[in-house]
């Protein structure tokens, strides 16, 4: 059972619009949970939830995106939750725009919040939901994923993109992770 939900980003209205910002406008488009009560703490937001499952939590780190385990690690200690209980949302270079789909563990590709919850946690263990950002065609990757989407992207993600990648996530989180894995592993929201 995933217990802990990690959407990472960057803190700032200057990032907002990001693709590395792309599992906070995930979770700002989640029709699913209008009921969750935020609270501050755990060097971020976090709202608890209940679950068929049982209880669960919603956590977005404000500690940029270079720190989020540093987020994520203390609130899977105050309520011992291990890491392969952990479901880390994020954007991902690896798959194209549009795609999105869970994951179990596996390799960082270069990505500074996954290495943070990786040193953090001791394990790059935990679950994961990517949403495919692309890959530049340039050699500045760092530039790309701190630029924004455009206006015929953010139209994709929130027609399309988002509302899938919800009822995936619903399914995980009222059924479990293998559910979801099992439908979504990598799913092309764009056809």
């Amino acid at each position: 059972m995933i217990k802990i939900f990690a959407f990472l980003g960057n803190h700032g209205r200057e990032y907002a619009g990001n693709r590395h910002n792309v599992a906070w406008l995930f979770l700002e488009s989640l029709s699913s949970y209008p009921s969750l009560s935020w609270k501050r703490g755990f060097k971020g937001r976090w709202a608890q939830l209940e679950t068929s499952q049982g209880r669960a939590w919603f956590i977005v780190p404000e500690t940029y995106m270079n720190l989020s385990g540093d987020s994520v690690v203390e609130l899977a200690r105050f309520y011992r939750v291990e890491p392969a209980e952990i479901l880390v949302v994020h954007d991902e270079l690896e798959l194209g725009f549009g795609y999105f789909g869970f994951k179990k563990g596996g390799g960082l590709g270069g990505h500074n919040g996954l290495r943070s919850m990786k040193d953090r946690f001791g394990t790059p263990d935990f679950m994961r939901l990517r949403f495919g950002i692309g890959r530049p065609n340039h050699d500045d990757v760092a530039g790309y994923v701190l630029s924004d989407f455009s206006r015929d992207e953010r139209e994709k993600l929130a027609c399309s993109v988002f509302p899938r990648a919800q009822t995936a996530l619903d399914i995980c989180v009222e059924r479990g992770f293998d559910e979801a894995l099992a439908s979504y592993a990598k799913s092309n929201a764009l056809v």
